[in-house]
């Protein structure tokens, strides 16, 4: 930044479509769908700028058709890997030491780019391989990556501000250095704004990148390789590799220049990631950074002073919205007695009015579970929720598939708070419910507190201020964000930071400066402008 200080362009939210009938989006994006549906596409590992092809590949479909082939991916041996690292090391030699403006305008472009351009093409892949309906597709794959886009070149520019006091004998300084070696990002199937952000974080703040994408989202994950190369991304900057995930993970972890990594997924998975990083502890340059975004069990909670329709809206979006395979989904909640009978009825019309199928044909809500095996474990819950005593299942509870990975959006009514699937992670559109008794509300609040090891996403409905007040504070642990008369899901960037901590990980905040932090190593600089030339201090006199 030598020849001025810049000002970046104004973040701003990026407005969602509607995709309304008749408007040129919905159109656009239907066009598009439909011819990649009809092609097949190739998706090469990225290293070095270079794509390379092994041979040895994965299919991917869309999981509500899920005969239909999409196309096909390359996984990666583990010479590949190590072919990442050491392109992503020589790239860093020029990238780390690019001025601040040039990365900021290789990110701001790419956000025009899915703006404009690509908009369709990324919305419609995540359609067709992740099964999203066409506004959780725009919330997520174009508005949310393009917010993450902008806004983090932004922060990125309040963090360089921030410099020590500095006094007329002498110049302090903070330089934000990108970390000594490369970072890995491994992303999730669920968010394509996910996928894009982490390894893209990363490197705008100067670092280096080996990218492992789920496998289950590599559809869009090409889409964005594609950007991120219009854009300008220089070559090695982003790597991106497929293929075994304990292979890749373990060869990454194992190199002296392992500097960090950026990850969402499974709590298991990053225990096991964390415990393997500890092992290695002695290998490294440098300590790691360990950032992370796991699992949740999230919860709503209803005081009686709450309103019944908006607290079966809140159930309805914020557990059955994408199936409920968001990290931030309702899979719980707490209902008291005097407003069951209402939140029922309504939670039923609800449901009852879902349309389920392929997100192609617009007027579906409700699309299909991402595999088989996400498939199976829900239906072995929802089979065993049937079979048990003191368990209900008012709605939904079956499940088809036959031509896609169908789970009819299932609530179960429990008479015990401790019931498993009020306990355990299911990821898929499954909601248990606990009626407690009205004056039982403080004892409720210590039950939703204590019920779950992780601490995502919860919500309190209420009209009565004391009672959100109380819960404010009673729940301030178990949830990183918390919502007050909304449903816990629909984190927007540079309004509301994402992360969660005990089991959902480091509560590192995605969608703030915070994040961005943990990808700088400051170096603090003094300059003394006149130098002591003599050791003596003042107390040393006779």
């Amino acid at each position: 930044m030598g020849k001025g200080f810049f000002q970046v362009p104004t973040a701003l939210n990026e407005p969602v479509k509607s995709y309304a009938p008749g408007t040129p989006e919905r159109e656009e994006v239907l066009a598009t769908y439909k011819s990649m549906y009809n092609s097949s596409v190739d998706v090469p590992l990225y290293i070095n700028g270079e794509e390379i092809r092994t041979g040895d590949t994965g299919t991917m479909s869309p999981p509500h058709d899920h005969k239909h082939i999409l196309g096909t991916y390359h996984k990666a041996e583990k010479k590949h890997v190590q072919q990442a690292i050491d392109t992503a090391l020589e790239a860093r030699k020029k990238w780390a030491n690019l001025p601040w403006e040039q990365r900021a305008a290789v990110f701001l472009r790419a956000a025009e780019l899915i703006a404009g351009p690509y908009r369709s093409k990324i919305n419609a892949a995540t359609m067709l391989a992740q099964s999203k309906n066409i506004y959780q597709a725009e919330i997520d794959a174009a508005c949310e990556f393009i917010d993450f886009l902008r806004f983090n070149v932004e922060f990125m520019t309040q963090i360089y501000n921030e410099q020590p006091e500095s006094t007329s004998a002498a110049w302090n300084r903070l330089e934000y250095r990108p970390l000594e070696g490369f970072v890995y990002a491994i992303t999730p199937f669920n968010f394509t704004a996910i996928a894009g952000n982490l390894p893209a974080s990363a490197a705008l703040m100067g670092n280096v990148v080996v990218w492992k994408p789920s496998s289950t989202q590599m559809y869009s994950a090409k889409v964005l390789m594609d950007v991120f190369q219009e854009a300008g991304v220089p070559a090695g900057v982003i790597n991106l590799v497929a293929g075994s995930p304990s292979m890749i993970t373990e060869t990454l972890l194992a190199s002296p220049d392992f500097a960090g990594i950026h990850f969402t997924g499974s709590t298991g998975v990053f225990n096991d990631i964390w415990g393997k990083i500890g092992t290695n502890i002695h290998n490294y340059k440098t300590y790691p950074r360990i950032v992370g975004e796991t699992g949740g069990k999230d919860f709503i909670i209803a005081h009686p002073s709450a309103n019944a329709k908006q607290v079966a809206t809140g159930i309805t979006r914020g557990a059955f919205e994408y199936q409920g395979q968001k990290c931030s989904a309702a899979s719980r909640a707490y209902i008291p007695k005097s407003l069951w009978a209402d939140v029922e009825k309504y939670i039923k019309e609800d449901v009852a009015s879902f349309k389920m199928g392929s997100p192609e044909d617009m007027s579906n809500f409700i699309t299909a579970v991402i595999t088989e095996s996400s498939f199976d474990k829900l239906a072995k819950y929802i089979d065993q929720a049937k079979k048990d005593e003191d368990v209900t299942v008012i709605a939904g509870g079956n499940y088809d598939k036959s031509v896609g990975y169908f789970i009819e959006p299932t609530v179960i009514v429990t008479k015990d708070p401790k019931y498993t699937t009020m306990c355990t992670e299911l990821f898929g559109p499954v909601i248990t419910i606990f009626v407690y008794e009205d004056e039982a509300w403080e004892e409720t609040l210590q039950l939703v507190d204590g019920t779950s090891e992780y601490a995502l996403t919860g919500a309190i409905f209420s009209t009565d201020r004391y009672a959100a007040a109380e819960a404010t504070k009673a729940l301030e642990n178990c949830a990183g964000n918390f919502y007050i008369n909304d449903k816990c899901t629909g984190a927007v960037v540079g309004q509301q930071p994402f992360g969660g901590a005990r089991a959902s990980g480091t509560n590192d905040k995605a969608g703030s400066y915070l994040n961005l932090l943990r990808w700088v190593s400051p170096r603090m600089i003094k300059e003394t402008f006149v130098s002591p030339a003599d050791y003596r201090y003042p107390f040393l006199g006779e």
